[in-house]
């Protein structure tokens, strides 16, 4: 490139930029912004989808965008393992389903044992009812025992 050549290239620099501003300003100004994001909201879901009188001491099920919060489910009746497991996890199905989701969609779930020794009869009832796909989990033995003589409580957090 000759100096002349260089000179009258620099001098223009200026003016091109200024164009490329320009014409994607316009383009921009073409497009539709795109949509806020809804910004997710609480929602406490009631077993009769009224709420209770009295202040309660916790919500079953609570939405908050497409997240959906079960609390532990116990089995508060005379029975082994293996029938407050299987109680607790219909339960839990009945409850995901009755805000539009499923076992399939739990994301994360907590089982509290009242003793380590039903662990494995306990992963019996447990093996497949989340789908092929299951959830993460973490499993403890409850200290002192599950409130309400319950031999387990599961809780969930699940996706809608």
């Amino acid at each position: 490139m000759t100096k002349s050549n260089r000179r009258s290239f620099l001098a223009k620099t200026p003016a091109v930029a200024v164009a490329a501003v320009a014409a994607t300003t316009a383009r921009a100004a073409d497009k539709p912004a795109p949509p806020a994001a809804e910004k997710p909201v609480k929602k406490v879901h009631w077993e009769d989808g009224k709420k209770p009188e009295k202040t309660p001491l916790f919500s079953p099920v609570v939405s908050y965008g497409n997240l959906v919060f079960i609390s532990g489910i116990g089995a508060h009746f005379e029975g082994d393992i293996k029938s407050h497991t299987k109680h607790v996890l219909d339960e839990m199905k009945r409850k995901l389903e009755g805000v539009g989701s499923s076992m399939e969609k739990v994301l994360k779930v907590n089982v509290y044992l009242n003793d380590l020794k039903d662990y494995a009869a306990m992963n019996e009832v447990f093996l497949g009812s989340f789908g092929a796909e299951p959830g993460v989990r973490t499993t403890i033995a409850a200290a002192g025992g599950i409130p309400g003589n319950s031999l387990v409580e599961i809780d969930c957090i699940a996706c809608i």
